[in-house]
């Protein structure tokens, strides 16, 4: 019989008490990771949409309406050149100074770098500096992106309930589709209520100067959570710390490249259902700018609805199937994506939103689907440079070669790229899956 002495529970109630107040809630770090991601979002879209719409009026006026988009989405690209760079850049800086440090300089220079651009003086008034400086604020506010991450996605996705996984990661990825509704509704509103002449002289720069604002709010919402004593322990328990790249690249380099591919059938619809079609719209249809961000809006919504159905399937069959399964549909959506494009407004319409109702499945899972490869040593580190990656391979230069290619040789190539992006994702799915049951 167990002599238990009377006064034992209130030791359990103690350190139920102490638990109480030291776990981490999952709904708590949903609302940072969405927040944070949502402000980041509409920083990259509003640049994004403007490279489409604004930047070759403004920046290059002395080239061809064609010629002048693309050297605009060439600018588009640089910031995914320069995101690895400010994660490892400022890996260093937590190591040195701590997350909360990290986070807003990263985020400082974010939203000094967006409300610079809405500064900038046009091509006509100063030339070739102005295409420079444009420049160099992309390349900083990719720098600003990389230096951003806090691993609160990461902390999310192992800090859910069992069976929930799939549930908790998509929310963050909630704030894609969140992001660029926000970016499209502020252009829709500018382009329906300005001229033509006053949007390109001064209309432009208001969603840069919105996208500061909305930075400053992300940056306490997000420094409450990454700053508390429970979520800094809770951190340091799953050991979601920085570790030394060289480190990562030599005990899990193949599992980097693995990660960044296995999201590569999302990564390239990213771009192809949001900035690209309004490049193509614009310089090959006459379709009404405001109509079409209009549908790129529903279809945003749709998204919404992707990504947390999303949540529920992977819950039921499993993240990497769910992300393997969405890249066949992805591929059978690019045999006839061609098609739709070129069809007229009703066959546009139907490609826009078609294709978020994909990307809204896919993008859901699109992130960390394979990041149990890195254990918790390496996690924090390669989850991030595995987006980073991911981002390059995938959607930075899809504006650029969808729109170039096509131009030159036929919508087929939209079909073509969005093809390759399903082969990368089943293939690297298809290894990983290999390497996991050789071990």
């Amino acid at each position: 019989m167990s002599s238990v002495s009377p006064t034992a529970p209130t030791a359990s109630t103690h350190d139920h008490g102490t638990k109480a107040h030291t776990d981490v809630a999952p709904g708590e770090i949903a609302v940072g990771v969405v927040i944070g991601r949502a402000s980041e979002y509409f920083d990259f879209f509003v640049f994004g949409i403007a490279s489409a719409l604004i930047f070759p009026s403004v920046f290059f006026p002395f080239a061809g309406r064609l010629e002048a988009t693309l050297w605009s989405f060439a600018l588009f690209s640089l910031a995914f050149l320069t995101r690895p760079i400010g994660t490892i850049v400022f890996m260093h800086v937590q190591e040195r100074w701590g997350r909360g440090i990290k986070l807003t300089i990263s985020l400082f220079m974010l939203g000094t770098a967006t409300a610079g651009i809405a500064f900038l003086p046009s091509f006509n008034t100063i030339g070739g500096w102005s295409i420079a400086l444009l420049a160099a604020l992309r390349m900083l506010q990719g720098v600003a992106l990389g230096g951003s991450w806090d691993g609160l996605p990461s902390l999310l996705a192992m800090n859910a309930p069992k069976g929930r996984r799939g549930w908790y990661s998509m929310l963050g990825q909630l704030s894609a589709p969140v992001g660029f509704i926000v970016a499209a509704s502020v252009f829709a509103f500018l382009y329906a209520s300005l001229s033509l002449e006053d949007l390109l002289s001064w209309g432009w720069r208001y969603p840069f100067f919105v996208a500061f604002a909305i930075n400053v709010v992300a940056l306490f919402a997000r420094l409450r959570i990454v700053v508390a004593d429970e979520y800094q322990k809770k951190m340091s328990e799953l050991e979601l710390e920085p570790t030394p790249i060289r480190e990562l690249f030599q005990a899990k380099g193949r599992h980097v490249v693995i990660g960044a591919f296995a999201a590569l059938a999302s990564y390239a619809l990213f771009h192809i259902v949001t900035i690209f079609p309004l490049s193509w719209i614009l310089l090959y249809s006459q379709k009404s700018i405001v109509t079409f961000l209009i549908i790129q809006i529903i279809g945003a919504f749709i998204a919404c609805g992707g990504v947390v159905a999303s949540g529920l399937i992977a819950d039921k069959v499993g993240r990497a199937r769910t992300l393997g399964g969405l890249a066949i549909l992805i591929a059978m959506f690019s045999g006839f994506a061609p098609t739709l494009m070129g069809s007229g407004d009703v066959g546009q319409s139907a490609f826009v939103l078609i294709g978020f109702a994909l990307l809204g499945l896919s993008y859901g899972q699109a992130a960390g689907a394979v990041t149990a490869n890195f254990g918790r040593r390496y996690r924090y580190t390669g989850a991030a440079l595995t987006s980073d990656l991911a981002w390059l391979i995938g959607a930075a230069f899809a504006p650029l070669v969808a729109l170039g290619l096509c131009s030159q040789f036929g919508l087929a190539w939209l079909g073509a790229y969005l093809l390759s992006g399903a082969i990368g994702t089943l293939a690297a799915l298809g290894i990983n899956r290999a390497m996991n049951y050789k071990s």
